[in-house]
């Protein structure tokens, strides 16, 4: 196992807030992705889809806050941080996009479907299923590891899973109910 002394020439240590950079983007583009995600739910619930499992959805956004919460509350501003593990955070952003780009309209943080809707299989669809919970996934244990909280990175991965055991049950049930294959590529 590597010690911090062998981790040293991966650790940048800038002297301004560059900590509560990262962690400001990661935020701010949280809350975009909520506005986002909330106009392209009220549109697909216009056009006659439903929720399904509405009740795990209050639990998996406080999962998600907390661990926003805990990482401002641990995090200094100008803590030192893990230069790899920040071009791996960079990369999954671009993977989140991909997700984001593929689904479109039909993107939201809620489970939401009609049977007219089609099943996307482009995109990060083609090459693994559910690809936006791989990225989240790999986002909880990568940005806690950046700044060395190994606890954060732990506990949240744990409950991340817990919420995802009952997300993607939800998410396929849904998807089991669509009328006929419409896959769009």
């Amino acid at each position: 196992m590597m010690g911090l002394a062998q981790l040293a020439p991966y650790v940048w240590q800038p002297g301004w807030a560059a900590a509560w950079v990262v962690l400001a983007v990661l935020t701010v583009q949280r809350l975009g992705e909520l506005v986002y995600a909330q106009k392209n739910t009220k549109a697909l619930l216009a056009r006659g889809a439903v929720e399904h499992g509405r009740s795990h959805y209050p639990v998996m956004v406080g999962i998600h806050a907390s661990f926003l919460a805990a990482l401002w509350l641990s995090t200094p501003a100008q803590a030192p941080m893990l230069w790899p593990l920040l071009i791996v955070f960079a990369l999954l952003q671009i993977a989140r996009l991909w997700v984001l780009a593929t689904l479109g309209p039909y993107w939201t943080t809620r489970i939401i479907s009609s049977p007219d809707f089609p099943r996307i299989s482009g995109g990060p669809y083609r090459l693994v299923r559910h690809p936006n919970y791989w990225v989240v996934t790999l986002e909880i244990l990568t940005i806690p590891l950046i700044f060395g909280h190994l606890e954060i990175a732990a506990v949240w991965t744990v409950l991340n899973f817990g919420i995802l055991f009952v997300r993607i049950r939800a998410e396929n049930a849904a998807l089991i109910q669509r009328s006929g294959d419409k896959s769009v590529a």
